[in-house]
């Protein structure tokens, strides 16, 4: 690959400062500051661009390595639950021990653990703490679970997955099955993460009871802002070099590239794993911003939305799946909101929370059959670029082989 960095991925630039010009209004025209915007239009624009990083990564392994993930959306939720089992712990810490000051005699540290136990275990029956809550107490261990336990399920599924080679259809309809049993898994209470109820309150920061929820919702902003700009230049570093030339080459002919000598199933495995490990780092800053993580956010429906906005974004082009999933994001919260009224069109109510979906597959199957680039295809017809201006110089081997005239014919 030759040129600079900038050169290969010119839509770097031009993404990481409509991030920065992004935040930099919201920031100054947010409630917290004083402006109109509500605090939870900014928590929607926040969660907006945790679902773009989220898309992001589903382009990685689908836009560019031809894999059809149906089970992204099970990455997205471990790292959600890893960061809510330290903010729901934490939390519930300080609030029993405020309440347990009070009392005469201190309270013993295992009567604390018993007590904050017992508040969040008590609805699904128990008073103790399960194992997978061991590193709940040390938020660095959990931030890094945030990353580790996604990319580990993932380097053991497709490992087990790409080592028999299964491809295709079926590939998608396995990921689909991890995403449903690791769902179903999530729903029974002997699971350890409160079953049904799931982790609640996440958006109580601990060591932030002073701080408004206004201005909350801005340090999430920011943090969810800088994990994407970082995810998008770690993305456009990999994919415009020899790596990511490889992924194509396995996209679009898997065999010749096998036949080349290339270790397929190692590629695969590595942009698999680092697909999951930045889908679990945007539902860590999603869910919080949400405040509740439970199994019916990871039910396999939500993994066919993350691939609809790739779709209809444009897949193969990193900025098409960030247009496609902020694009479709906040239409879905604008129709969703219940603040647009339903059209009576006599023998039929036109009920826009009820139609969205409708709307939304008709949308997809329309990008799919009239516009099959996506919306990012439309960016690259307004910024098409012309060819290398060489001025008449020779362009093949020999003098006069083929010029620029040639070239432009």
């Amino acid at each position: 690959m030759t040129g600079s960095f900038l050169s290969r991925n010119p839509s770097v630039p031009v993404m990481l400062g409509a991030i920065l010009a992004l935040v930099f209004a919201v920031t100054v025209f947010s409630e917290a500051m004083g402006g109109g915007l509500s605090t939870s239009f900014v928590k929607t624009l926040g969660m907006t661009l945790c679902l773009a990083l989220a898309a992001l990564a589903m382009d990685l392994v689908w836009g560019y390595a031809g894999i059809l993930s149906l089970g992204n959306i099970a990455f997205f939720g471990l790292g959600g639950y890893m960061i809510g089992m330290w903010l729901m712990a934490a939390r519930t810490r300080d609030v029993v021990t405020a309440n347990l000051a009070a009392q005469p005699i201190p309270p013993t540290p295992s009567e604390i653990d018993a007590a904050v136990a017992g508040q969040i275990f008590g609805v699904v029956g128990s008073d103790s703490f399960p194992l997978v809550w061991a590193f709940s107490g040390s938020l660095a261990a959990q931030l890094a679970l945030v990353v580790l336990v996604p990319a580990a399920l993932a380097a053991v599924f497709g490992w087990l997955a790409f080592r028999a080679r299964v491809t295709g259809v079926y590939l998608s309809i396995l990921t689909q099955a991890m995403t449903l049993a690791l769902a179903l898994w999530l729903f029974q209470n002997d699971s350890g993460l409160r079953g049904n109820n799931g982790l609640s309150g996440l958006q109580n920061i601990p060591g932030a009871e002073g701080v408004p929820q206004a201005e909350v919702a801005l340090w999430f902003l920011w943090g969810s802002a800088a994990a994407l700009a970082l995810g998008y230049l770690l993305s456009a570093w990999l994919v415009s070099g020899k790596f990511g030339a490889v992924l194509r080459g396995i996209r679009d002919n898997e065999s010749r590239v096998r036949f080349l000598g290339y270790p397929v199933e190692g590629y695969k495995l590595a942009i698999f794993t680092l697909s999951a490990a930045i889908t679990g780092v945007a539902g860590a800053l999603y869910y919080p911003q949400a405040g509740i993580v439970n199994p019916a956010e990871m039910m396999p429906i939500a993994s066919i939305y993350l691939a609809v906005w790739v779709a209809i974004g444009g897949r193969g082009r990193l900025y098409g799946a960030v247009i496609g999933a902020v694009a479709v994001s906040l239409v879905s919260s604008f129709f969703t909101s219940g603040r647009l009224p339903d059209l009576d069109l006599g023998p039929v109510r036109l009920v826009w929370v009820d139609w969205w979906l409708v709307m939304l597959g008709a949308g997809f199957v329309a990008v799919t059959l009239l516009a099959p680039k996506g919306l990012g295809g439309l960016v690259d017809l307004w910024s098409r670029r012309r060819g290398a201006d060489r001025h008449g110089a020779d362009l093949g081997p020999d003098a006069g082989a083929l010029r620029e005239q040639e070239a432009e014919a």
